[in-house]
């Protein structure tokens, strides 16, 4: 499993995008996609909504369990991926990819992100 170096990670298993005209993407690693297993339902926060670091914005149903979502910073919900709400396995089958979950302006980032190889030895615990 590789965990994309340009992206920081949360130890609640998310990543973030390097801030593009201050919007990053968030999704949830493929530790925590395998982890989850079958991902069949995805509720994601509505744009405009204000999500908080480190809280609850969400939740991933699968076959096994569901999970909640939590937001790796604080700020404004900017766009939600329609594509993982209509076809959630998304989450499982490109969990860097087409299966991002949402996209926030960031008013304030957390010191507490993890590098790629940090996440990396985290998940390995």
């Amino acid at each position: 499993m590789s965990n994309p170096n340009e992206l920081r990670y949360s130890k609640e298993h998310e990543w973030l995008s390097a801030a593009e005209d201050g919007v990053s993407t968030v999704g949830i690693t493929e530790h925590a996609a395998n982890a989850l297993g079958d991902v069949v339902f995805v509720q994601l926060p509505e744009v405009g909504d204000s999500v908080s670091a480190g809280e609850t914005c969400g939740e991933l149903e699968s076959t096994k369990s569901v999970s909640d979502l939590y937001s790796p910073v604080s700020g404004e919900v900017t766009e939600v991926n329609e594509d993982v709400v209509n076809d959630p396995s998304l989450v499982n089958s490109a969990p860097f990819e087409g299966g991002w979950l949402f996209k926030v302006r960031v008013a304030d980032e957390p010191g507490d992100l993890l590098s790629a190889d940090e996440y990396t030895a985290f998940s390995a615990g």
